[in-house]
């Protein structure tokens, strides 16, 4: 009689490929990403509202006389509209909105996406059941990058949309904090910080109450230091002239000096005119950028230093 000897392997570690992984991020953060869609559907409605609003609007914001003459309407016919108030306040409701986005990044990456699974151990099970570590946080960060790009850039464009012309009367100066924010890439890079922010500080505490407190406070250093300094971003443009200067409506005024040596009285401003707009936003964009880089690098060196 013949034995039969059977050989036994190791059995295999299931192994998630990247589709898989990227599908188990979005459903286990499927609230997050239900409430952020509804958001942007929200968001998006109220923009496409308000761009309907913006030929009313600018009439009852335009010049007016009384009795009406030169071509000007009645001042009782332009303040009986009431829309442009609307109006304004809806674009400002909406800028802030986008203007903060970093905060609820932040927190939400340090809490729910990072420091949560590892103080509760479900990310150490999936480590050693399903995928690596350096695997795992790269799957957390790309799933919502990528959102956060596409929503966030979606709201912009729409929002620049939604403004029209821009009359500074209704929807405030470019160089309004929130107004700038909103505008233009800078609002898409201050989300991409927050994430990272909000996933190295997830890292260094493990805790999700502590992770998401770190992360806001990193956030709101961040955001504040470049709102105070945004100015000096690019090289300002001067203009001197004795007795008093008219700056443009749409300038950015840095400084204003009216010296009067010798008895004469001579004004010099600093100030940045509407074209620096996009020099601002670029320098901006490129230093969250690099916050966001190095946060994320840290985060993965950090996670492999941490490795048996």
């Amino acid at each position: 009689m013949t034995a039969l000897t059977a050989t036994t392997t190791p059995a295999a570690r299931p192994a998630l490929h990247r589709g898989g992984l990227l599908r188990a991020v979005l459903r286990t953060h499927r609230t997050a990403l239900v409430l952020s869609l509804l958001a942007l559907a929200a968001a998006t409605a109220a923009l496409v509202w308000l761009h309907s609003l913006e030929n009313e609007a600018r009439a009852g914001a335009s010049a007016c006389a009384t009795p009406p003459m030169d071509g000007l309407p009645s001042c009782a016919a332009v303040e009986a509209i009431t829309v442009d108030q609307t109006y304004a306040n809806g674009i400002a409701f909406l800028a802030t909105a986008l203007s903060w986005l970093m905060f609820p990044v932040a927190a939400w990456a340090g809490g729910a996406l990072v420091g949560r699974e590892l103080e509760s151990g479900t990310a150490q099970l999936a480590w050693t059941q399903s995928v690596g570590p350096l695997r795992w946080l790269a799957a957390k960060l790309a799933a919502p990058a990528a959102l956060l790009t596409a929503g966030t850039g979606t709201l912009v464009l729409l929002n620049v949309w939604a403004r029209g012309e821009a009359d500074p009367d209704l929807v405030g100066d470019w160089y309004y904090p929130d107004a700038f924010v909103s505008t233009g890439p800078v609002a898409v890079a201050y989300a991409l910080a927050g994430l990272a922010l909000g996933a190295l500080a997830g890292l260094v505490w493990r805790r999700a109450l502590p992770a998401t407190g770190m992360a806001l406070a990193a956030s709101l250093l961040l955001h504040s230091f470049l709102e105070r300094h945004r100015e000096d971003l690019w090289p300002t443009v001067g203009r001197t002239a004795p007795g008093s200067i008219e700056l443009p409506r749409s300038a950015f005024q840095v400084t204003w000096d009216t010296p009067a040596p010798h008895g004469v009285r001579i004004s010099h401003a600093t100030f940045h005119p509407q074209s620096h707009f996009w020099p601002l936003q670029y320098v901006e964009t490129g230093l969250l950028l690099a916050v966001a880089g190095t946060a994320t690098a840290a985060a993965f060196l950090l996670l492999a230093r941490r490795l048996p």
